[in-house]
């Protein structure tokens, strides 16, 4: 179903080695490869002399000792934080130790929603709960550096802080988790929300800026018509799913199966979640029923 996304898995970047990726902006890759974070996260340095790091990544002592290296004789004055998972947050209270420099971020790691009964927030076992931004950034807060500056532009969806933010000036926004090169975003409720993902998509592809640099993986290069790609592709998995509701009533595991064809078994359960997602989205628009709020356990048909 997502053949029709042009994906660019190409990615040689070498982790603890610093690359200029765009003017004015560097980026390090950590050494956490994983089925969730293709070869590693993603951290960027930008500016020359005073700069900003863009997610500190995991907590991995080798990449703190990368990120420090790169910026050895140059003073961090900023760090900036897309979203609270781990393995972009990790690395952040010891790179605010070495450096001293505050932390900037749209806010605390939070769920999308309230939670229903018996239902837990650690669905999405990746949220670093622990983490409060220094300075919380309002949608379309501007943060001025020496000679560089940066525009918050508020995406929930993959998660409810997730943010990404824009470098005037160029052609580049540093995109997080929202859009990747290699593969799709995971949208896990409670912490996720298709409804919100999708908004964020849309309001995302209508900027001109065409360069995103994601957390994980290679650069997209013509990002509002990959974003397109991505909405039809969730557009399509919306579709699969009724298809698959005409049969019956199902549960999301029999969901799964039917709309997921050669699935890694390592992300079937990131594949419920995601389906969760969509069901939330139908069942809030009235496109299909269940009994009480959607949850990972409730059966499903058409309305």
């Amino acid at each position: 179903m997502a053949d029709d996304i042009p994906f660019d898995r190409r990615f040689d970047a070498v982790p603890g080695v610093a690359e200029t990726v765009a003017p004015g902006v560097r980026r390090v890759l950590a050494p956490n490869p994983g089925p969730f974070t293709f070869t590693g996260t993603c951290s960027y340095i930008v500016g020359e002399g005073e700069v900003a790091i863009i997610d500190p990544g995991p907590d991995e002592p080798a990449h703190v000792a990368a990120l420090l290296e790169a910026v050895r004789g140059e003073r961090v004055t900023h760090i900036f934080l897309t979203h609270t998972h781990r393995d972009h947050s990790g690395a952040l209270d010891a790179l605010r130790q070495a450096t001293g420099a505050p932390t900037y971020a749209e806010g605390p790691h939070r769920p999308a929603r309230a939670l229903h009964g018996g239902e837990t927030s650690a669905l999405d076992a990746a949220g670093d709960r622990h983490f409060f931004p220094d300075v919380a950034l309002a949608d379309g807060a501007r943060i001025e550096g020496a000679g560089w500056a940066l525009a918050a532009l508020a995406t929930p969806g993959h998660t409810a802080n997730h943010m990404a933010f824009v470098l005037e000036g160029e052609d580049v926004i540093f995109v997080g988790d929202h859009v990747m090169a290699w593969a799709t975003s995971i949208v896990a409720p409670p912490d996720g929300s298709m409804s919100d993902y999708m908004d964020s998509l849309r309001r995302l592809g209508e900027r001109p800026e065409r360069f995103y640099l994601p957390g994980h993986g290679g650069p997209v290069r013509e990002g509002p018509a990959f974003v397109a790609r991505y909405l039809r592709h969730r557009v399509a998995r919306e579709q699969a799913i009724m298809r698959a509701l005409a049969r019956g009533p199902m549960a999301i595991p029999e969901i799964v199966r039917a709309i997921y064809i050669g699935l890694d078994p390592r992300l079937v359960g990131a594949a419920g979640l995601s389906t969760l997602a969509h069901l939330e989205d139908l069942v809030g628009r009235g496109e299909v029923l269940t009994e009480g709020p959607a949850a990972l356990e409730g059966t499903y048909s058409l309305a």
